[in-house]
């Protein structure tokens, strides 16, 4: 295994602007940190284009044959890598799913509207893929999908189910099926809602909620009773309820 003992090596440069999502976006690619991401990116058929291990012999080597390049580093270089304080020891570059051809076929999908929290987006994540949805439209302006807290937050199903982005009122108009919106005013209480084989549900940014004009397009209004003194829920956990719900 070929060793890189500089933060500048050109590789560990290349990989680390994979922080930022105009690179992501330019090349495909993603950089993961962590065992247990990794492991779920290979258990999702995902591409592992590099890997770079601080200490190769701590680690299985099947993992590390899953790669198609891989590096043994130091622990500066994975101090350069690392999105946290602590080092994991273990890196990977890995081509981003390829999902666009199912979004046509979702029965059951989550349309975030400018969810901004890196935790709240992880979180709706992990429940959509723990309730088994079809799809997850993201609206521009949503935290991406796959930042490094985001990944950390949804514990690796963020490579389990599609994630687009894409402009929400485009895909309410193509979806044939009912579109849930959360909301205050002229809202039914979510426990009168029965299961659906096929339903869109649509939540917004914690502070502002849905866009109104998303909210004008869809087919019901949810909203989940306070019998507390909690003026509303945090939208992952509302979103979560929902979600279940709705799945039946």
């Amino acid at each position: 295994m070929e060793q890189i003992t500089s933060a500048q090596n050109a590789k560990v440069k290349q990989a680390n602007k994979l922080k930022k999502k105009k690179e992501r976006d330019k090349t495909g690619l993603l950089l993961v940190e962590g065992t247990h991401l990794i492991e779920e990116a290979v258990k999702s058929r995902l591409t592992i284009k590099q890997l770079f291990v601080v200490e190769p012999e701590r680690f299985d080597t099947a993992l590390i044959d899953a790669a198609e390049e891989a590096y043994h580093i130091n622990f500066k270089v994975a101090e350069t890598l690392s999105g946290t304080v602590t080092p994991q020891g273990i890196f990977a570059v890995i081509e981003k799913p390829d999902v666009a051809s199912k979004v046509s076929e979702a029965k059951q999908v989550l349309l975030l509207d400018r969810i901004q929290d890196p935790g709240n987006l992880g979180t709706l994540i992990r429940t959509a893929d723990a309730a088994a949805l079809d799809l997850i439209v993201l609206s521009p302006g949503t935290a991406d999908a796959y930042q490094d807290k985001v990944l950390r937050s949804s514990q690796g199903s963020v490579f389990h189910l599609p994630i687009v982005t894409q402009a929400l009122p485009e895909f309410i108009e193509s979806f044939e099926g009912p579109i849930y919106g959360t909301a205050l005013e002229d809202a039914v209480n979510f426990n009168e809602e029965a299961a659906q084989e096929k339903f869109a549900l649509l939540l917004g940014n914690e502070g502002q909620g849905v866009d109104p004009e998303l909210l004008a397009h869809t087919t019901k209004r949810l909203t989940i009773p306070m019998y507390g003194e909690a003026e509303s829920l945090n939208v992952a956990i509302a979103g979560s309820i929902l979600i279940y719900k709705l799945k039946g």
